[in-house]
């Protein structure tokens, strides 16, 4: 079955960096597209960023991440990655990996002083 495993969260001041992983199994990763979401206390879960098939392909950013947030897949170790520059409080969340039509577990992100 699809498994998606999502690391790197943490606690990161502002204007700070994180690099957030996930790791797939139960799917040929390299036939689907993925995702990283968001959801904040309160709030909706978000699309954040979505990068194509291939590494190197097609990406989309919310408006909100553009400039700051990077996507980009590596299909030899079945991992997605979102690097995340210029961290803002706004950006504090429960970051989750989808693909396959399954999820991840999150990871936290806090982004304080």
């Amino acid at each position: 079955q699809v498994q998606l495993v999502e690391s790197g969260g943490g606690l990161v001041q502002p204007g700070g960096s994180l690099r957030l992983s996930c790791a797939a199994s139960g799917f040929t990763f390299s036939n689907y597209a993925m995702s990283w979401y968001r959801q904040a206390p309160g709030k909706e879960r978000e699309l954040v960023a979505r990068i194509s098939i291939s590494s190197g392909a097609s990406t989309y950013y919310a408006d909100s991440v553009k400039g700051r947030f990077s996507i980009s897949r590596d299909n030899a170790k079945n991992t997605v990655y979102l690097q995340m520059n210029s961290l803002k409080p706004e950006d504090t969340a429960v970051y989750y990996c989808k693909g396959a039509g399954g999820w991840g577990q999150g990871t936290q992100v806090i982004v304080s002083s």
